[in-house]
C-alpha cells in the first residue's frame, strides 16, 4: 500500500518533493501508526462488505474499521458477526491486498470468538479496536488480543478507544488515565495507536458540536484531548500515536457562520478556476470545518482521524502531507542536532528553529513524511486535493471524491446503509 497510489507517476513527480513510502500489514507498528490516515468506519452488517473494502481501497483508503459496536443495532450483533466472518472470508479468498483492516468489538470475548471463527481469513486483519476502554475491561481486551495472536500465529494489534465517562469526569480522570497508561505500557508492542471518542465525551454532558465548530471549540472536550495527549503523547519514548476525533458532518445544511476556508490558498493554486470551484464544493459539503479541525489536531499532537464518510478521506490525507517548509525545518533541525544543537534561522527565513526543543517535533514530521510524503515547494493541500479529485473522477471508480463533493444530498444511516458510518462516538 501507499498513500496517493492512484496518482500517475508524472503527477506524483509534480506534486511531491518526496513521494509517500510503501507499507503493508507486516510493516513495523511505528510505520503503520503513522500511516493510518483516515480510518474509515463501516458497519459490519453490510452485505457488500467485501466489495466495499476493495472499492474504498481503490479510492485511497488505507485503513478501515468494521464495526460491531455503536454502528449497529444491539439486536443485530449476532447477524453482524456472521456477516463479518462471511465477508472477510470472501475478501481473503479474493487475494486482494487492500487496506489495514480492524474489527471494532463490544467485548474481549468477541476477539477470541471471531479470531477462531475467521480461521485463515484472520490473515486480512491487522487487529481489533477496543471501545469504552477502561482499566478493568482494558486488561481483558489486551489479554484476549495477545492470546488470539499466539493461538493463530499472527501478529494482531489493538487500538484502545478512550471515550468513557470515567475519563470525562474530573474527579476520576487523573487516576483512570494514569492506570490506563500503566496498563497499555505493559502491552506496548501490541498497541498500535490510541483513539479518542470525543462524541461520547460530549454525550456525558449532553453536548454536541455544530458543523460551524471544531472539537476544540467545545472547551470540555478540548480539555479532555489535552489531558489524553499529556499522558499518552509524550515524546520521551513512552508515548503513542493518538488519532483525532471523528468529524460528524457530511450533508449540506443551513450555516450559522461564514465558511472557515480562506480564499487565498485556492486563488493561488496552480489552476485557480478549478481550485475556487473545489472550495465551493468543500464548503457545500461542510468539509471546511473538517479542514479547520485537522489543522488543530496537528497543532495538538494528533495524527490521523476517524472518518465516517468516504468524502472525508481525501481531505484528511491531503492535510496529512508534510509541507515543503515543515520538511525543510525538520531536516535542518535534525542535521544541526547531530552537530550539537544551537539556534538557526529557518531556510524560509520566517522563524527560529531551536534545535534541542524542536528535535522531537522534527522527528515526528519525518515519520509523517515517510507515510504521506513531502509536498513539492509551493504545492499546498489545495493542489493535492484537486489532483486527487481529478484522478479519481477520471479513474475506474467513478463514485469518488469529486462526485461526492458535488452531490452530498443523500442521507447516510448510521445503522449501516453507507460504506462509511459509525466511528468513535
Amino acid at each position: 500500500m501507499r498513500h496517493f497510489a492512484f496518482l500517475a507517476d508524472h503527477e506524483l513527480s509534480r506534486l511531491f518533493h518526496r513521494p509517500p513510502q510503501e507499507f503493508g500489514r507486516d510493516s513495523e507498528p511505528s510505520v503503520l501508526a503513522a500511516a493510518l490516515g483516515a480510518t474509515l468506519y463501516s458497519p459490519a452488517t453490510r452485505r457488500t462488505l467485501a466489495a466495499d473494502i476493495a472499492k474504498q481501497a481503490a479510492r485511497g483508503v488505507t485503513s478501515m474499521v468494521l464495526c460491531l459496536e455503536d454502528a449497529i443495532d444491539d439486536r443485530d450483533v449476532e447477524m453482524g458477526e456472521h456477516n463479518l466472518v462471511a465477508q472477510l472470508t470472501e475478501y481473503a479468498e479474493s487475494g486482494a491486498d487492500g487496506p489495514l483492516l480492524f474489527v471494532r468489538v463490544r467485548t474481549a470475548e468477541q476477539i477470541t470468538d471471531l479470531a477462531e471463527r475467521l480461521g485463515p481469513a484472520l490473515s486480512v486483519l491487522t487487529g481489533f479496536v477496543m471501545p469504552k476502554f477502561e482499566p478493568d475491561n482494558g486488561a481483558r481486551y489486551l489479554k484476549a488480543l495477545v492470546e488470539a495472536g499466539l493461538d493463530s500465529g499472527r501478529r494482531l494489534l489493538g487500538m484502545p478507544v478512550l471515550e468513557s465517562p470515567s475519563i470525562a469526569y474530573l474527579e476520576y480522570r487523573q487516576r483512570v488515565l494514569t492506570d490506563l497508561s500503566a496498563l497499555i505500557a505493559g502491552y506496548r508492542e501490541h498497541v498500535l495507536a490510541v483513539r479518542i471518542g470525543a462524541t461520547d465525551f460530549a454525550s456525558a454532558y449532553a453536548l454536541r458540536r455544530s458543523r460551524d465548530l471544531t472539537a476544540y471549540d467545545v472547551h470540555l472536550v478540548a480539555g479532555l484531548i489535552a489531558d489524553i495527549v499529556n499522558v499518552f503523547g509524550r515524546s520521551d519514548g513512552t508515548g503513542f500515536v493518538i488519532s483525532g476525533p471523528v468529524w460528524e458532518y457530511f450533508p449540506q445544511g443551513e450555516r450559522l457562520f461564514k465558511p472557515q476556508l480562506r480564499r487565498s490558498p485556492f486563488a493561488e493554486a496552480e489552476d485557480p478556476d478549478e481550485a475556487v470551484a473545489l472550495r465551493s464544493r468543500l464548503i457545500s459539503a461542510d468539509l471546511d470545518g473538517l479542514i479547520r479541525e485537522l489543522e488543530l489536531d496537528k497543532a495538538n499532537g494528533l495524527l490521523g482521524k476517524t472518518a465516517i464518510h468516504p468524502s472525508h478521506v481525501a481531505v484528511i490525507h491531503a492535510m496529512s502531507v508534510v509541507t515543503h517548509e515543515e520538511f525543510s525545518d525538520a531536516s535542518d533541525i535534525l542535521a544541526e542536532s547531530a552537530a550539537g544543537g544551537g539556534v538557526l534561522r529557518s531556510a524560509y527565513t520566517n522563524k527560529m528553529n531551536e534545535v534541542k526543543p524542536h528535535r522531537a517535533w522534527a522527528e515526528a514530521v519525518m515519520r509523517r513524511a515517510g507515510a504521506f510524503g513531502v509536498a513539492a515547494e509551493d504545492v499546498s493541500f489545495v493542489d493535492l486535493l484537486a489532483a486527487t479529485a481529478s484522478a479519481q473522477a477520471a479513474g475506474p471508480v467513478r463514485a469518488s471524491v469529486a462526485p461526492r463533493l458535488r452531490d452530498m444530498s443523500h442521507a447516510v444511516n448510521v445503522r449501516g446503509t453507507s460504506a462509511g458510518s459509525g466511528g468513535e462516538r
